[in-house]
């Protein structure tokens, strides 16, 4: 009899460890629960930690709701029809609230039905209304766009975009070489129109210095008066007196007759 009791007692120790095991459950770190009743999704929301359910009949399902990073390398055409590959990365997590709804609804493959389509369709619907050049020239506000688009289709799908970058836009090689051509000619039109500045800026300076130099002959030919001639007459002879080397000449060639001194001191 003792010896059945102990047995009994072994199983049913047994028993409730088992069914211990089977009713608790614990959440992960960064993770939410959603609670299945016989497959069927209920309201309930696990959060992280230690919960019991009922055994054999509920079962837990772990969706993560932290950041999670998906990177992708899209294919889109511009405006003006040129293919153009953008490398997108996009920052996302899933609506701790609605990971009930999320699991019913999607299901845990969310990433490939949901987020990776969003991507593509947000990338290449904004991308259609920007020309090649304006994509590169306009980054950030095409990035913008992208993100307000992909954030109200992962809203719509119980997700939410933290963040988007779109790091950088690729084209082919025939519309890279058009690019560099179209700089080339650019820089050369600018060169071309600075050195047309310069040649006209210094034609106008050299005018300029012309006409200040005939107004500065102009007024020195106004200031030439008869009284001024006969000083300069007066400061020559003034200077041939300073040479005179004692002989007096009778005569002076020349315009400018010369002090006849021949007669000086006889009476």
């Amino acid at each position: 009899m003792r010896n059945g009791k102990l047995i009994v007692s072994g199983v049913i120790a047994i028993v409730v460890v088992v069914l211990f095991i089977f009713s608790s459950t614990t959440v992960q770190s960064g993770h939410r629960g959603v609670l299945l009743q016989l497959g069927a999704v209920k309201p309930t929301i696990l959060t992280e930690g230690f919960h019991f359910r009922i055994p054999f009949i509920q079962s837990v399902e772990q969706v993560e709701v932290r950041v999670q990073k998906e990177e992708s390398s899209q294919t889109a055409a511009s405006k003006d029809l040129q293919m153009v590959t953008a490398k997108v990365a996009v920052n996302y997590s899933v609506d701790p609230g609605a990971v009930n709804k999320l699991y019913q609804q999607i299901g845990p493959d969310y990433r490939t039905r949901i987020v990776d389509p969003a991507i593509a369709e947000s990338l290449k619907a904004v991308t259609a209304q920007y020309t090649a050049e304006e994509l590169i020239s306009k980054r950030p506000e095409v990035s913008a766009q992208v993100k307000e688009m992909l954030a109200k289709k992962l809203t719509k799908y119980y997700m939410i975009l933290e963040d988007i970058n779109i790091k950088e836009f690729a084209f082919s090689d025939e519309f890279n070489k058009a690019i560099e051509l179209k700089q080339t000619a650019e820089q050369n039109a600018l060169k071309a129109q600075r050195d047309l500045e310069r040649i006209k800026i210094e034609a106008e300076q050299q005018v300029t210095q012309a006409r200040a130099e005939a107004e500065s002959l102009r007024l020195k030919k106004q200031e030439v008066t008869t009284e001024l001639i006969q000083l300069k007459q007066i400061e020559v002879q003034e200077k041939a007196l300073e040479k005179w080397d004692g002989h007096l000449p009778t005569v002076t060639g020349g315009a400018t007759p010369f002090i006849d001194l021949s007669g000086a001191g006889k009476k």
